[in-house]
């Protein structure tokens, strides 16, 4: 199973067994996975947070760890150090939590600045140094860091640079009142109930194949234009004192696709981009300070951008456009 479509429905299938509602996060989550992206996952206290991040982990079956963030966490613990062995009198590396497939990094903006640094190197570039020495993280890798955006004391906002590095910010919403009580039943049925009680529904290789198909998905000139506008608006906005990087634009490129291929196409459209805008841009508009004032937030510059900016008239010939597994025929070099 390679298919980006089945990977997505396999996890959410299994994880919706523990998480009620919120499926956007699942989709958040694989579509982060599948174009190896950073997770910046935000919501109030009580509402599965650490229990979505878990619970995708486990069904993934990839190896995970989790770092509960506070003030008092060092940059090592995370990253690892070098630790002298009198036995041998040599000294050995012990690598820190952050090499695993899927770290969570819980309250990240517990952390002091210091600390959230040490995950930068691991984000851009998948890479930790320890003592001079660069060390490889494993492949694939994904962080996916919990907020929580009521609880301001003691906490450290997280800079620019570093909020720019996570590929989409998901917020996790309170559950609808149908939502909460079929969580009810469900915990009441079923107390122990939680990540531990899933099961592993696909394998590293699958994914990995999975990312493949994700890559070769095609990208109209036409969406790729679009895209660039979206983001260009964001730095010429009345309101922005600094806009999106051309990080955002690779993240459109990327996600654009992996969302593209879970739908089952293997073709992205204007739709895939507009519906990727608020996790791909919210997080990282800078607003001026009369924007500030006014109570204009970033959730309202990226509606206004959207419909501001013409969205393409791309013509997609459903019986004729390939799917995933189907292949172009414009792509084979023998035509």
């Amino acid at each position: 199973m390679s298919d980006p479509g089945e990977v997505y429905r396999s996890i959410r299938t299994e994880v919706e067994r523990v998480l009620i509602g919120n499926e956007h996060i699942i989709e958040g989550l694989t579509i982060a996975l599948l174009s190896e992206g950073h997770i910046l996952l935000e919501g109030v206290p009580g509402i599965a947070k650490t229990t979505a991040a878990a619970a995708f982990a486990r069904v993934t079956g990839l190896d995970h760890t989790r770092i509960q963030m506070t003030p008092d966490v060092l940059p090592a613990d995370i990253t690892g150090t070098n630790v002298y062995r009198e036995q041998t009198g040599e000294f050995e590396t012990r690598k820190g939590p952050v090499f695993a497939n899927i770290v969570l990094a819980d309250e990240i903006n517990r952390a002091t600045p210091k600390t959230q640094s040490a995950l930068l190197e691991a984000m851009a570039e998948q890479t930790v140094t320890i003592e001079g020495t660069s060390y490889v993280l494993p492949s694939p890798f994904l962080l996916i860091a919990t907020q929580n955006p009521i609880e301001m004391h003691g906490t450290f906002a997280l800079p620019e640079a570093q909020r720019d590095r996570f590929q989409q910010k998901l917020t996790m919403g309170l559950p609808s009142r149908d939502e909460e009580r079929a969580l009810l039943d469900r915990f009441d049925t079923e107390p122990s109930l939680g990540p531990d009680a899933l099961e592993q529904v696909v394998t590293p290789d699958t994914l990995l194949n999975a990312r493949e198909t994700v890559r070769n998905v095609h990208i109209d000139p036409s969406v790729k234009a679009y895209l660039l506008e979206l983001v260009a608006a964001t730095r010429e906005h009345d309101t922005v004192e600094y806009g999106a990087s051309p990080r955002s634009s690779l993240a459109f490129l990327n996600a654009g696709k992996a969302k593209a291929a879970i739908q089952g196409r293997a073709y992205v459209i204007p739709d895939d981009i507009k519906a990727l805008a608020h996790p791909i841009l919210v997080h990282r508009l800078v607003l001026n300070t009369d924007a500030e004032i006014s109570g204009i937030d970033p959730e309202s510059v990226v509606d206004d951008i959207l419909s501001s900016t013409p969205t393409p008239n791309v013509e997609m010939d459903v019986e004729t456009e390939p799917t995933i597994g189907q292949t172009d025929a414009s792509d084979d070099p023998s035509v």
